[in-house]
């Protein structure tokens, strides 16, 4: 059993230098643990998945470009998520306003390279399967 994601989960970015707070909106009302829960559909940037301070991805043009100005050296550029799919694996047996849940072994990639995942679901006590 994994953990349910709720609003404020911390997430991670493996070309990103902070954690950033995952935003649930409250669109389905379900709440676990006093916070709502969190779809797989909960991956749009800047609205579900803020920044993760600077991007350190050569696949992001703005850090490309810097890089190249640098002769080479690698200079991070402001991270803007870029995510076009859901979060995966889901939780296919747990449905929130007819989405499968949220776990805490669930990732998405941002279209830069960036692996982003779930360091803490936010629900220390609710349990969902993988």
């Amino acid at each position: 059993m994994a953990e349910q994601v709720v609003l404020g989960a911390v997430l991670s970015c493996t070309f990103g230098d902070a954690p950033a707070t995952l935003i649930v909106e409250p669109e389905a009302r379900v709440m676990v643990e006093g916070r709502p829960a969190a779809t797989m559909m909960d991956s749009k940037p800047l609205v579900n998945i803020p920044t993760f301070v600077m991007c350190n991805s050569l696949a992001n043009p703005e850090v490309a470009i810097a890089t190249a100005a640098a002769a080479g050296v690698l200079t991070p550029m402001p991270c803007v998520p870029c995510i076009t799919d859901p979060w995966v694996p889901a939780a296919p047996t747990v449905l929130i306003g007819g989405l499968p849940a949220l776990n805490n072994t669930s990732m998405c990639i941002c279209d830069f390279g960036g692996e982003i995942s779930i360091d803490f679901g936010g629900a220390v006590r609710t349990m969902v399967p993988e």
